[in-house]
C-alpha cells in the first residue's frame, strides 16, 4: 500500500523547529519522554483489559524495551501497550491535541531564549525525539485490531502514513540518530538515563543487547514506597512523568491515609502555570489508581476545579478494579478521598504561607486566580480556609497582603473592607475613586482577576467586616478617623459644599438622560468628577466586562460625583450663584461627564460633540 503524505499542523512545525535547534542542553530527556508515553500506553490498556480481557491475548506481561543497532545507527523504544490506529496517529503525532495550545502558541515570540523557556513549561513529549534523531519511524498496532500503521517523518514539515505489518499490539519507535548522538547507542549511557529519569516507572524497562536482556529500573510504583526511601531527585522525575512537565515542582505532598478508607496520595504543585489552566473544560490532571492499577486521568470528582493545577496520583485500596465512570461520580469513597485531598492540600499551603511567605507569594501569582474560584463555589470550613490563604495587592504598597493583614491595619472608625476591581493594578491606583481613601490612609484592595466580581458577592464578609467597592455610592468616609483638619480647612470645606448645591441641581437637569444622579463627593480630593455605581447596582467593572462580551447594553446609568473643593467646580458654582436662573452649564456638565468616562477608560459616546464643546471652551479661555 502506498504511503500517504500529510503536513504537520502549523503549531507543530513551529515547535519542531525550536525543539531541534535550541530547546534543551540536556538532550537525554527525549528518552524520558518516550518511555513515559510508553508507560501511559501500557497503563491505559491494563485498565481496558479489566472489562475486555481479550485485548491482552497471551501477552499479559507489560514491558518497555530498548534496542540498539550500532551499524544502522538506530535506537528503538517499544511497548506492548494500547497502540494506535491511523486516525490516532494523525491526532497524536501530527497535531498537538492538548488544551491550551492556542494560548501557548500565541506566547511564542521568535526570541529563541524566551520560546525555549515557554516550551519547557508546556512540554513537548514525543517531539523531543527530534533533538537526537534526523528521522523517526513509528510502527503501531492498536490492541484488538489486525491492521498496523507506519508513521515516518524527518520533522521538517511533512509526515507519511502507510498500512504495514506488526506482530502483536503496541508501538515501536525507531530513532535514526543524528551525527553526534552516538552516545545513545551505548548501553551504559542508556542505563544511566533510565536510572536517573525513569526508575520510578512501575513497568519493567528492558535493554536488549544481542541475546542478553537486562531490566534497568525497579519497576515498582514510587508512591507505594516510604518517603524516607525516596530522594528529592526521584520525586522530581516522577513529577515530570506524571505531569508531562519540564519545570520543577513547587511543592510535593506524599501521604498515606488509613482508617475508614485507605488511599495513598502523591501530589505536586507545579512550579509554573500550566497553559491549560484556564481552558473552559477546567479538567483535573490527577491520575486515579486502584491497588496500583491505572484507572483514569479524567476523574473530575477526585479534585475540585479550584485545585486543578495539582498533578500526581491517588491510589485507592477501597474502590473496585472495574469501577465505571458512573460509579466514580456517585461513589462515597471518592467523595471521602476528595475531602481528604482538599484538607491536606489547603493545610500544607497554609503552612507554606506562614513559614515561607515569599515563596508562597510566587505560588499565589501563578495559582491565586484559580484558588479564588473556590471562594465562589465552596462553603463552610473550606471557604474559611481559602479566605485565610487568599492574598491581594493593595493601595498600601507592592507586596501581597492577607485579609488578616488588612483587618489588622483598619483605621479607627472603619468597619468595612474596601476594594476596587479592574484589569490592571497600576491603573487602579490612578482611579479618582481612591483619592479620599488615600487622603485618610484607608487601605484599598486592588482586585484584577475576573473571578473577583463573583466571589465577593458570594462571600459578603470576612470576620464580620463587609466587603464594599469604592466605586459604589453610599461610602461613608466621614466616620473613618483621619488627620485632624484645621478650622480654616473645615470652614472652606463647609463653604464649598454650601456653594455647590445649586450647581448640582442644574447638572442634574442637564444630565438627566445620561446619569442616574449628580452628587457632591466625599471621596474626591484631586479630581473634579468621577463616576460611581449606585448602592444596589452592578459594579462598574463587571458592567464593562459584560458589555465587552455583548451580554449588556449601554442602558445602565451611573452616578456622577463632583468635588466641591476642586477649582473648576468652585468656579462653576460661583458662576451659577452670580447668574442665578440665567446660568447655563449644559456644555460644562457634558464635558465633565465625558472627563469622568475617560478616567474610567470608557469610550466617548459622542466624540464629535465632545470635541466641539472642548474647542468652544478653549476659545473662550484664550479670548
Amino acid at each position: 500500500m502506498s504511503a500517504e503524505k500529510l503536513s504537520f499542523q502549523a503549531e507543530v512545525s513551529r515547535l519542531l523547529d525550536i525543539v531541534v535547534n535550541s530547546l534543551y542542553s540536556e538532550k537525554e530527556i527525549f528518552l524520558r519522554e518516550l518511555v513515559s508515553n510508553a508507560s501511559d500506553a501500557c497503563d491505559k490498556l491494563r485498565y481496558l483489559a479489566l472489562t475486555k480481557g481479550e485485548l491482552l491475548g497471551d501477552d499479559a506481561a507489560f514491558a518497555i524495551t530498548l534496542t540498539t543497532d550500532a551499524k544502522a545507527r538506530t535506537l528503538t523504544i517499544s511497548d506492548n501497550g494500547i497502540g494506535m490506529d491511523r486516525d490516532e496517529l494523525i491526532a497524536n503525532l501530527g497535531t498537538i491535541a492538548r488544551s491550551g495550545t492556542a494560548a501557548f502558541v500565541g506566547e511564542l515570540s521568535g526570541d529563541a531564549k524566551k520560546d525555549t523557556n515557554l516550551i519547557g513549561q508546556f512540554g513537548v513529549g514525543f517531539y523531543s525525539a527530534y533533538m537526537v534523531a534526523e528521522k523517526v519511524e513509528v510502527l503501531t498496532r492498536k490492541a484488538g485490531e489486525e491492521a498496523a500503521w507506519l508513521w515516518t517523518s524527518d520533522g521538517r514539515g511533512d509526515f507519511t502514513i502507510q498500512q504495514s505489518e506488526k506482530a502483536g499490539r503496541g508501538t515501536l519507535i525507531t530513532l535514526h540518530l543524528r551525527e553526534g548522538s552516538e552516545e545513545y547507542l551505548e548501553a551504559d549511557r542508556l542505563r544511566q538515563i533510565v536510572k536517573r529519569y525513569s526508575d520510578h516507572i512501575a513497568i519493567p524497562i528492558r535493554l536488549v543487547e544481542g541475546d542478553k536482556t537486562e531490566t534497568l529500573n525497579r519497576a515498582s510504583a514510587l508512591w507505594t514506597r516510604s518517603k524516607s526511601e525516596i530522594t528529592p531527585e526521584e520525586y522530581k522525575e516522577f513529577y515530570h512523568h506524571a505531569a508531562h512537565a519540564f519545570d520543577e515542582p513547587w511543592e510535593t505532598l506524599h501521604w498515606q491515609a488509613e482508617g475508614l478508607i485507605s488511599y495513598t496520595g502523591l501530589l505536586f504543585v507545579p512550579g509554573s502555570r500550566p497553559f491549560d489552566l484556564f481552558h473552559p473544560e477546567r479538567k483535573s490532571r490527577v491520575k486515579l489508581y486502584v491497588r496500583r492499577v491505572f484507572i483514569t486521568d479524567d476523574c473530575q470528582e477526585l479534585v475540585p476545579e479550584y485545585l486543578r493545577f495539582l498533578r500526581g496520583v491517588v491510589d485507592s485500596e477501597d474502590l473496585p478494579l472495574n469501577v465505571s465512570r458512573e460509579m466514580l461520580q456517585a461513589s462515597p469513597v471518592v467523595q471521602k478521598i476528595r475531602q481528604g485531598i482538599v484538607k491536606r492540600v489547603l493545610g500544607e499551603l497554609q503552612k507554606k504561607a506562614e513559614k515561607e511567605p515569599e515563596a508562597y507569594s510566587g505560588f499565589w501569582e501563578n495559582f491565586g486566580p484559580v484558588l479564588k474560584e473556590g471562594l465562589y463555589s465552596e462553603h463552610g470550613s473550606d471557604r474559611e480556609q481559602l479566605l485565610k490563604l487568599a492574598r491581594f495587592r493593595s493601595s498600601n504598597g507592592d507586596g501581597l497582603v492577607s485579609l488578616a493583614d488588612y483587618a489588622g491595619r483598619m483605621k479607627e472608625g472603619q468597619d468595612t473592607i474596601f476594594y476596587i476591581t479592574g484589569e490592571d493594578a497600576a491603573a487602579l491606583l490612578e482611579s479618582p475613586q481612591l483619592e479620599g481613601f488615600r487622603a485618610k490612609g484607608v487601605e484599598v484592595l486592588l482586585l484584577t482577576d475576573p473571578i473577583d466580581e463573583f466571589w465577593i458577592p458570594s462571600v459578603v464578609e470576612y470576620e464580620g467586616h463587609k466587603f464594599k467597592s469604592v466605586t459604589r455610592g453610599g461610602t461613608d468616609l466621614a466616620k473613618v478617623k483621619g488627620a485632624e483638619k484645621s478650622d480654616a480647612e473645615k470652614k472652606e470645606e463647609a463653604d464649598s459644599k454650601d456653594d455647590v448645591g445649586s450647581l448640582v441641581a442644574l447638572m442634574q437637569l442637564a444630565l438627566k438622560d445620561e446619569v442616574k444622579d449628580v452628587r457632591a463627593s466625599e471621596r474626591l480630593t484631586d479630581s473634579a468628577v468621577c463616576l460611581v455605581a449606585d448602592e444596589g447596582d452592578m459594579d462598574m467593572h463587571l458592567e464593562r466586562l459584560l458589555r465587552q462580551h455583548k451580554q449588556l447594553d449601554n442602558s445602565f446609568k451611573r452616578i456622577l460625583e463632583v468635588n466641591p473643593a476642586h477649582p473648576v467646580i468652585r468656579k462653576l458654582a460661583a458662576h451659577v450663584a452670580a447668574k442665578g436662573g440665567e446660568a447655563s452649564i449644559d456644555d460644562a456638565a457634558l464635558l465633565l461627564l465625558d472627563q469622568a468616562r475617560i478616567l474610567e477608560g470608557e469610550p466617548l459616546r459622542d466624540a464629535r460633540g465632545f470635541a466641539t464643546r472642548l474647542s468652544a471652551f478653549l476659545e473662550k479661555g484664550l479670548g
